[in-house]
């Protein structure tokens, strides 16, 4: 379809023109919004989807925004504040932010980060969504003369996300995450939203690919449609730190760590040292009360 018709299986709102070559979710132009989605809910198991997609636009260095988001959710075709879609949603989120709202960040943008909620979860702009986000990484994204692709995996509880972004024709891995819980019977959409400042956020293609596995002979007696969206972590989204290079990990050790990790193992060192000496001097009194 092209223009406002409708499409086969697709439906779209908001700023979205369609046209032969790309589906354009917003145009170069402030405060716009809008978003694509398929009306089959997805009942695989195991998937990976593969997105062809193009952001660009006049804005140089960090004049331009918001970004684009990738869905895997139970609801579809709710506009919000999330670029462009609905928050509090239950299921999957991938963000590809473009600008970055908090000031204060250590990050380098255009960043992908990815998201699991279970409804009860609000993504916060303020801070680029860092206290949700469950990984991520930087990825020059924007304005690219060659085309660009990701691909998001998931398979037997096991979240990937690559990119494809350097004209290079090949992955490259940005998240990995285990222990990801995600149901069967969502949808998978795409939005974008723009602010004060903006780009063109257009979709080329969307491709959908079921992944052959084994799975558990107990998991045959799971209804997966009612699997709550979680994630089983070591640790919580909010003790992720600033790291350009993405990804979950901890915070690097600095001279005050260090500092703190010495006086602890001398601390350790004396007390063990003060027991051993009341220890000999006891067994060398009991000794000589035996004399």
């Amino acid at each position: 379809g092209a223009g406002s018709a409708a499409m086969p299986l697709w439906d779209f709102q908001g700023s979205t023109m369609v046209t032969s070559q790309y589906v354009r979710l917003t145009p170069d132009e402030r405060s716009r919004e809008g978003s694509i989605w398929n009306r089959v809910p997805c009942f695989l198991k195991d998937w990976e989807l593969h997105v062809h997609f193009k952001i660009h636009g006049a804005g140089k260095k960090n004049l331009h925004g918001d970004g684009l988001a990738l869905w895997y959710t139970q609801e579809r075709l709710v506009s919000g504040p999330v670029f462009g879609s609905k928050d509090n949603f239950h299921g999957l989120a991938i963000f590809l932010d473009t600008y970055p709202n908090d000031e204060a960040t250590e990050r380098v943008f255009p960043y992908i980060s990815a998201m699991v909620n279970n409804g009860s979860l609000t993504y916060d702009h303020s801070k680029d969504g860092r206290w949700t986000e469950l990984a991520g990484c930087t990825a020059d994204l924007r304005n690219q003369n060659h085309d660009t692709f990701l691909a998001i995996r998931y398979s037997r509880g096991r979240l990937t996300v690559m990119t494809d972004v350097e004209d290079k024709n090949e992955w490259k891995n940005c998240i990995d995450i285990a222990g990801v819980q995600l149901p069967t019977g969502y949808f998978f959409g795409a939005s974008a939203g723009t602010g004060d400042l903006s780009d063109n956020h257009d979709i080329i293609s969307m491709k959908l690919f079921q992944l052959m596995v084994e799975h558990p002979v107990e998991d045959e007696s799971v209804d997966w449609t009612k699997i709550e969206p979680s994630v089983s972590l070591l640790k919580s989204p909010k003790d992720n730190v600033d790291d350009p290079t993405g990804n979950f990990r901890s915070g690097p050790l600095t001279g005050w760590k260090v500092f703190l990790l010495l006086l602890c193992a001398l601390l350790g060192i004396i007390v063990c040292a003060v027991v051993g000496a009341v220890v000999f001097q006891k067994r060398q009194e009991r000794n000589k009360r035996f004399y």
